[in-house]
């Protein structure tokens, strides 16, 4: 669980939007550390909690130095008591429970620090530490509830209620209360509040807040709508598919909330490294207070006051958030353009992938292929008209078998089929042959539909006639489905005929490539089901080198493995057969999966929208994060070492070195707060 902080109490693990992780549930946890409730502090939230204490802090410590400067020591004591009371309060709580694990943490550092401070006659300095500490601590916090903003505003995204069509009348329904099922109606300017399927009425929906899609998309009879995209110019009405907790946008709040809580190796590190170092710092702080005066005759307080500077210098505050700021303004800024990574693990993972295994229909292609062929054996010879009778009888043979079948080419034919007014046929005993066809009885007959190598393989002859038909077409770059009469052993009688069809290349996918490879990606495979020759002069038009066509599902996982031998490699797929390679690659990315469950719950990255620019976003922000963290890490390791080493070798004063420690941990996390804007240049 991620120690980042909740709504209400800053200390309290919690899961995000869920609440406290303890009580699961919000709960005011003020009565836990001693705060009294009263009904000023408690309408304050978190954030105004600590801004207040630091202002407090802040102006008594002005006031402490004044009255110093002045020479009013009583009222300075006062001051400077209120000072350290406020400037250390979450600090002090935050290293009690620490030390009740037995752990040494940074906020400890900074307590005893500004304590050594005071008694080497220094509180000022000590005051002043502990000031520009909660001051930093509230940036961060800002910086950090920043990058949340993200899931906060798609909560926003969804209407608390609907109009339903309740016996024949509309009527206002919490969206908690709506069933899969339930006919809602739209109005132009409404905000969907749930997945559906439009059955009436014709509109255009912005989708730019859920897949970071620019143009608005256009929608009729058949379309799909998600939760949380705007209704802009059309009345219809929809039917429900999925409940309110089941919604796209409810998976993708989901999906951020996990992101934000799964860390990066390089924070798992960081904070594993935190509390040795920690410990290192309070053991080289106590050798330098004793060991000066005891081996070379020091003085006492020279040697205090040198280990209470090197105590604050060498904290590293900077370090620890250095990486987190980053990672959560990446996954945030993201989450708002349609790129949903599920955890810094995988945005750190695909900075450094090298090979990119890509599928093609669905990916590479729009996955929506079209019939452009129908060829009947039976009637080649006939007049027009008994060709055209042969061809809608083949269709017809075919789509009726393809009619239970969920593939995209399945689809193609079944819609074309409509198209040309045929009714579909009833079947019956419907078998499917994971990437190779379908088969099932038509009336009397069994009928096949596949690939040639399917027919082939259940003892099929193609003749040279045909197989030149069929060949001519996978010259052209369609996708040949032939459809064959098999008997009672299982064995085919003979080939019907065939079904071309074509599937438009996505736009821009060259293009996509090509940046790909600017940016590091340096081999770009192709993994498809279809024939080699079709995946081919797919592969040329992108500008793709590598393919390997007519794979099964558990072939594209042998090929992943290959790969994944000898590289870091990322596959991106339509989430559905390529979910076995999805899982086995180093990274996963699902391609347009808004409706799709088996990609949201199989890949690490989704992009919600089919565009391909996404993809080299996704991987432009991880390389710009990378960037970000090195720079962080840099600085404040650079920071540290220039400042413990003027603290040892020269006389650094402690005001210096407050200022520096805190100034570069407000750097680094107004850097990291850089990637909430990140946009990929065209």
């Amino acid at each position: 669980m991620n120690e980042s902080t909740c709504s209400v109490y800053p200390l309290c693990p919690r899961a995000l939007v869920r609440g406290c992780a303890t009580c699961s549930r919000q709960t005011d946890h003020s009565s836990q550390v001693g705060l009294r409730k009263g009904p000023f502090w408690h309408a304050l939230s978190t954030e105004r909690r600590e801004l207040l204490l630091m202002l407090v802090a802040g102006m008594t410590l002005a006031g402490g130095g004044l009255s110093d400067w002045l020479g009013g020591s009583p009222v300075a004591v006062v001051c400077y008591g209120i000072t350290y009371l406020t400037g250390g309060w979450y600090g002090s709580i935050k290293g009690v429970q620490s030390l009740r694990k037995r752990v040494v943490d940074v906020d400890l550092l900074m307590i005893l620090a500004a304590l050594g401070a005071a008694l080497v006659g220094a509180p000022f300095e000590g005051g002043m530490l502990l000031f520009l500490f909660s001051l930093s601590n509230v940036l961060q916090n800002h910086a950090l509830s920043r990058s949340r903003t993200a899931i906060r505003s798609l909560m926003k995204l969804r209407p608390s209620t609907v109009l339903c069509e309740t016996e024949g009348e509309l009527r206002s329904v919490p969206v908690e209360d709506v069933t899969v099922g339930r006919v809602v109606r739209l109005r132009p300017g409404d905000r969907i509040a749930l997945d559906g399927e439009v059955l009436d009425g014709e509109t255009t929906v912005d989708e730019s807040s859920l897949t970071g899609e620019s143009m608005p998309v256009q929608k009729a009879a058949g379309s799909m709508i998600l939760a949380g995209t705007i209704n802009q110019s059309g009345s219809l009405g929809y039917r429900v598919t999925k409940a309110a907790k089941d919604s796209t946008l409810a998976r993708i709040i989901t999906l951020v909330e996990d992101a934000q809580e799964e860390k990066a190796q390089t924070q798992r590190t960081l904070e594993k490294a935190e509390r040795f170092y920690a410990t290192a710092v309070i053991l080289l702080t106590l050798g330098l207070i004793f060991v000066p005066p005891l081996v070379v005759g020091s003085a006492w307080a020279a040697s205090f006051y040198r280990a209470m500077t090197i105590l604050v210098v060498a904290s590293p505050c900077a370090l620890i958030i250095s990486t987190p700021a980053a990672f959560l303004s990446a996954i945030a800024g993201a989450a708002k353009r349609g790129v949903l990574f599920k955890g810094g693990v995988h945005l750190e993972r695909l900075a450094s992938v090298d090979t990119l295994a890509i599928d093609k229909t669905g990916t590479l292609t729009s996955g929506s292929p079209e019939v452009t062929d129908v060829v009947s054996c039976r009637s080649a010879s006939g007049s027009e008209a008994e060709r055209r009778r042969g061809c809608l009888d083949l269709l017809q043979l075919a789509a009726s078998v393809e009619s239970h079948s969920e593939h995209p080419i399945a689809r193609a034919i079944e819609r074309h089929c409509l198209a040309e007014r045929c009714a579909l046929l009833p079947v019956s005993g419907f078998q499917s042959f994971a990437g190779k066809g379908a088969e099932a009885m038509v009336g009397q007959n069994r009928i096949l539909v596949g690939s040639p190598a399917l027919i082939r393989e259940r003892g099929g002859e193609i003749a040279p006639s045909q197989l030149a038909g069929i060949e001519a077409l996978w010259a052209k770059g369609k996708t040949v489905v032939v459809v064959a009469e098999t008997g009672a052993d299982g064995r085919v009688r003979q080939v019907l005929g065939w079904i071309g069809v074509a599937d438009q290349i996505r736009e821009g996918a060259r293009e996509v490539v090509e940046a790909l490879g600017r940016i590091g990606v340096r081999r770009i495979v192709m993994l498809t089901g279809d024939n080699e020759i079709v995946a081919r002069e797919v592969a040329r038009r992108v500008g793709i080198d590598e393919v390997h066509a007519q794979l099964l599902p558990e072939e594209k996982l042998r090929i992943i493995e290959a790969l994944a031998a000898e590289g870091t490699v990322a596959m991106i797929g339509d989430g559905v057969n390529d979910a076995p390679a999805l899982a086995k690659a180093h990274v996963g990315i699902a391609m347009g999966a808004a409706g799709s469950d088996v990609a949201m719950e199989t890949a690490d990255v989704v992009l919600m929208s089919t565009r391909l620019e996404h993809l080299v976003n996704a991987f432009a922000l991880a390389k710009k994060t990378r960037v970000v963290v090195t720079q962080n890490l840099i600085f404040a390791l650079g920071v540290i070492v220039v400042l413990v080493a003027t603290a040892l070798f020269a006389r650094l004063p402690l005001p210096l070195g407050v200022v520096g420690h805190e100034g570069s941990t407000v750097l680094v996390c107004l850097n990291g707060l850089r990637l909430l804007a990140f946009k990929q240049a065209q």
